[in-house]
């Protein structure tokens, strides 16, 4: 059973199905494994590939933030590190 969801190929993010403990190795398909470079709670989501500051930061193929600081593959995304796209959405 998978720990986690991803909606999309388009996706840059995770959304856990369980806690996932720093260090856990994490296969994501059957060529890619990573590695989970913090704690992640269950329902919180984790980087699929690096992702720069500024970058959005995308689940289910929607933007759902900005990430702050520079995220890591195999990273905990939470309020720490993204902050809303919504006003940089909508006034476009």
């Amino acid at each position: 059973m998978p720990k986690f969801i991803i909606i999309k190929d388009s996706d840059n993010c995770a959304t856990s199905l369980e806690d996932i403990h720093e260090g856990a190795e994490i296969e994501i398909n059957p060529s890619l494994s990573i590695k989970a470079k913090d704690e992640i709670p269950l329902g919180h989501k984790f980087a699929l590939k690096d992702i720069k500051r500024g970058q959005h930061v995308i689940k289910y193929n929607q933007i759902i933030g900005v990430a702050t600081v520079d995220i890591s593959i195999g990273g905990w995304i939470h309020t720490h590190n993204i902050k809303s796209a919504y006003l940089e959405e909508t006034i476009k």
